[in-house]
């Protein structure tokens, strides 16, 4: 089993920055794939960026140029770097992870969620 641990969410105004960090315990060994998702209020969660075991990255196309993604594999943290906020970015994100090398539809393994707030 793995547990995933996120952190640094919270109120920001647009236009500001945030980081997210998100630890990994347990059986590591198993993991590959890791990355953020998010849900906002009314609507469906969405991939927001992916890192695959061979260091690729994808990113929503929303996010692209805004969010960056990296992983410290020594930590077993992995990290969501986003500047230039905007109030559509207002949602509960949550770490994922899986054992597949790359992210699938439906990730095995989920945080509780931290609240990223953006306000306009």
């Amino acid at each position: 089993q793995v547990q995933l641990v996120e952190s640094g969410g919270g109120l920001v105004q647009a236009g500001g920055s945030l980081r997210l960090s998100c630890a990994a315990s347990g059986s590591i060994a198993s993991i590959n794939a890791m990355g953020w998702y998010r849900q906002a209020p009314g609507k469906q969660r969405e991939l927001v960026a992916a890192l695959t075991s061979g260091g690729g990255t994808n990113y929503a196309d929303s996010v692209k140029g805004r969010f960056t993604i990296s992983r410290d594999t020594a930590k077993n943290t992995v990290f969501l770097q986003m500047n230039s906020l905007k109030h559509e970015d207002t949602a509960v994100y949550y770490c994922v992870a899986d054992p597949w090398p790359t992210m699938p539809n439906s990730p095995r393994y989920w945080g509780q969620g931290t609240q990223v707030t953006v306000s306009s």
